[in-house]
């Protein structure tokens, strides 16, 4: 598949029995079936199996079933739980004694926190001075001490190592462990018993972890099933490193999926990525806030931008799938300043939300008719800014900026159109 915001890094890779064995000249998958199956046994009774909830918009725009994974209603708001509590469960009596040490803006510290709460090992969480109040206040409320250091997580991260060689701590890794995939894994032998006729499976990729799992059970029973994986363009790491062979480091990702930006592959996730992901692809910014606003609107789901990546992959190229399709929703953690803006974005992406800037007559009554314009035209108006005093502006001009809700990319292109036709002159 090839389109401007969605291409393939990788080509397909179809396995040819029940159980994946080694690569020639390799070595055998570090994370088996049997690992994810046994990590399943650890989770009864701890994680939730999430809903799979048919989608009618997108079953409609794919021309096939489409199915949402719901991890943004797992414990704690994401899948990450389910590795953390894996991982930590198979530490030792002296391990535990010593405690546990994670480096996190959000989700896999709230997943560290109840995890080790609900064993009873005691957590220290280390995040980013800029980290999200909600997310810092749910991972205290979890049990864990928080100390937040740094700007970004690579300095967190490393404040998070350091502590742990000083003072024993087991340091909890997000995703470059076998115990951690295996954890995150048994999403997929819950896709499988939930939907049995399953052909393709999207998934948010950041580190690796949770695709990495869900292919390892996927791919052990069903061989067939197509794993996607997705990433913000940003922050797509994986494409050059399938490239390359071996995982690559970016330099700065950048995008408002905070779940998935993770500068480099880890090592452990990249070897079975590399071997069992039948494709991973990008998507842009304003994909993965239009996937957002869908999810809220149409599934009436709370999902972070992590999660709605592979809703963005689906909607921007749905010919492109086989179904039936289950697309993973990992999170839902989202703060809510980020959520009025990206939904903001993702309105404007959509033709539902329209800023104009326009130049009328300073008279009395001139505002008011503009307002008629509008009204006629159907337009919600949101916002006006009225500005009269401006060295820009000529004696008996007025400047106003409008914000508006409108209804489609349509109805703005006849509001401007309306517009024109009552003899404003429309700035931008």
């Amino acid at each position: 598949m090839t389109s401007p915001a969605s291409a393939p890094a990788s080509g397909p890779r179809p396995q040819d029995g029940p159980e994946p064995g080694p690569p020639p000249g390799g070595s055998p998958l570090s994370v088996t079936l049997d690992a994810v199956r046994q990590a399943q046994k650890v989770l009864s009774g701890v994680s939730r199996t999430t809903a799979l909830e048919g989608s009618r918009h997108l079953s409609a725009l794919i021309g096939a079933p489409v199915h949402l994974k719901c991890e943004n209603l797992q414990r704690t708001g994401s899948f990450k739980v389910r590795g953390a509590y894996v991982r930590i469960a198979g530490l030792s009596a002296r391990e535990r004694a010593a405690g546990v040490v994670a480096a996190s803006a959000g989700n896999h510290a709230q997943g560290v926190a109840l995890a080790a709460s609900l064993l009873g090992v005691r957590s220290t969480v280390f995040m980013p001075e800029g980290a999200p109040l909600p997310k810092v206040a749910a991972t205290r409320e979890y049990g864990a001490e928080v100390r937040l250091h740094g700007q970004v997580v690579d300095e967190t991260l490393r404040a998070a190592q350091e502590y742990a060689r000083r003072t024993g701590a087991v340091f909890i890794h997000p995703f470059d462990h076998p115990d951690v995939i295996a954890g995150q894994g048994t999403v997929g032998l819950e896709i499988l018993e939930q939907c049995p006729e399953v052909r393709t499976v999207v998934v948010g990729i950041g580190g690796g972890g949770l695709a990495a799992g869900i292919a390892v059970a996927v791919k052990a029973l069903r061989p067939d099933v197509r794993i996607v994986g997705v990433q913000a363009a940003g922050a797509a790491a994986y494409p050059p490193s399938l490239k390359a062979g071996h995982p690559v480091t970016l330099e700065a990702p950048a995008t408002m999926a905070d779940g998935i930006k993770v500068g480099r592959p880890g090592d452990v996730p990249f070897g079975i990525v590399e071997r069992l992901v039948d494709e991973v692809r990008t998507v842009s910014e304003d994909q993965i806030a239009a996937a957002l606003l869908l999810c809220l609107e149409r599934a009436k789901l709370v999902v972070e931008p992590a999660g709605a990546t592979p809703v963005a992959a689906l909607l921007a190229a749905p010919s492109s799938f086989e179904g039936p399709v289950v697309a993973v929703l990992s999170g839902g953690n989202v703060d809510p300043l980020l959520m009025q803006g990206v939904l903001r974005h993702g309105m404007a992406a959509a033709g539902r939300y329209l800023s104009l800037r326009l130049r009328l007559t300073d008279r009395p009554g001139a505002l008011a008719a503009l307002l008629e314009v509008l009204s006629a035209a159907d337009a919600n108006v949101l916002d006006v800014s009225h500005v009269r005093t401006d060295p820009r502006l000529g004696l008996t001009e007025a400047e106003v900026e409008l914000h508006l809700e409108t209804k489609g990319q349509e109805h703005c292109s006849a509001v401007r159109a309306a517009l024109r036709e009552a003899g404003y002159l429309v700035m931008s």
